[in-house]
């Protein structure tokens, strides 16, 4: 190898290194993403409880993606922003819930802003009905209930 080629060699090494060195920091910076929407302070200041409607609030912080789950009962603005890290799980770093509440005449009652520290987390239930066929062969369910029938009440 001759020395030309070694310069060059050691320039390519040099330009890969420096290279490296500027793509390791931004490699290892976070990911934020927000998804939702949660009205500000500002704008639910101009929400009055008592005075305003449904109609009255769709128009002044837009419909919520999300309604109560009995019929008419209130609206809910949901928010979070989750940080990713390269291979990490994204972890939920902020969680904001806006609560309206109406009364039966559809008139404002209550305005509440949860955060993500007032949240619990809830323990879901995975209960299945077992299948009383898991450990039966194809022909032994269709053949199964061949005994079972009774002739006297088909007729």
């Amino acid at each position: 190898m001759g020395r030309q080629s070694r310069r060059q060699l050691g320039r390519w090494i040099r330009a890969l290194g420096f290279g490296l060195a500027l793509a390791a920091p931004v490699a290892c910076s976070p990911i934020y993403r927000t998804h939702g929407y949660a009205p500000t302070d500002a704008e639910l200041a101009a929400i009055t409880p008592g005075v305003d409607t449904r109609e009255t609030v769709a128009d002044a912080v837009g419909t919520p993606s999300s309604g109560g789950v009995l019929r008419d009962s209130g609206y809910y603005y949901v928010s979070q922003r989750m940080r990713t890290y390269t291979y990490h799980e994204p972890e939920v770093v902020e969680r904001e819930v806006v609560a309206i509440s109406f009364d039966k005449n559809g008139v404002v009652t209550n305005i509440e802003r949860y955060g993500l520290k007032d949240g619990n987390v809830v323990a879901l239930s995975r209960r299945t009905t077992a299948a009383s066929v898991e450990n039966l062969g194809f022909l032994r369910q269709l053949l199964g209930n061949i005994g079972a029938l009774d002739i006297g009440s088909t007729l």
